[in-house]
């Protein structure tokens, strides 16, 4: 139990300083993106300086207008690629499900069904031959052996033990057999 408890406090002293060490780098991150927020900021909205007459805040409010349609068209347009290559990738995303063959099967069934009925069910009205298949089978004859020559002679099984029982049948088998 020593040693259990030892284990799980370990493995909880490793978890905590796991958390602290991932806090903290989440910390930097936020730090490093607020960093970097304030450097674009800076280089891409210079301070702004409100002129004293009405002309010059007439001009500054154009020429912010014009930069916001720009921005906008960009944004639009960044928009439609963007819809653009997505549809792109959703539809060889698409393709590729299908050509790995992950799609979903139907269970099959067993069908029970005659060569006619499937004929039928496959050509159609077209199909008018009857589909006997024990028709064409091959008629074989049986031949005589000699083995089923030998069983009929036999005959009787009673009556072949009781030839053999004894002395005397034990002699014929042995005159037999020479």
């Amino acid at each position: 139990q020593k040693r259990r408890r030892a284990a799980t406090a370990r493995r909880q002293h490793l978890k905590s300083a796991m958390l602290q060490l991932a806090a903290t780098e989440i910390e930097k991150e936020a730090a490093a993106k607020e960093v970097e927020k304030q450097n674009y900021l800076a280089e891409h909205c210079p301070p702004l300086s409100l002129p004293g007459s009405m002309q010059e805040l007439q001009e500054l409010c154009k020429k912010l207008h014009a930069k916001i349609e720009s921005v906008d068209e960009e944004r639009y347009d960044t928009e439609v690629k963007l819809q653009k290559t997505s549809k792109e990738l959703e539809d060889l995303s698409q393709k590729l499900f299908d050509l790995r063959g992950k799609f979903k099967r139907p269970p099959l069934r067993r069908v029970r069904m005659s060569a006619d009925a499937m004929l039928r069910a496959l050509l159609g009205s077209k199909h008018k031959v009857c589909m006997d298949l024990r028709a064409n089978l091959k008629q074989v004859k049986k031949e005589d052996t000699e083995k089923e020559k030998d069983l009929r002679d036999v005959g009787d099984w009673r009556k072949n033990i009781e030839e053999k029982s004894g002395m005397e049948g034990r002699k014929k088998m042995f005159e037999a057999g020479e």
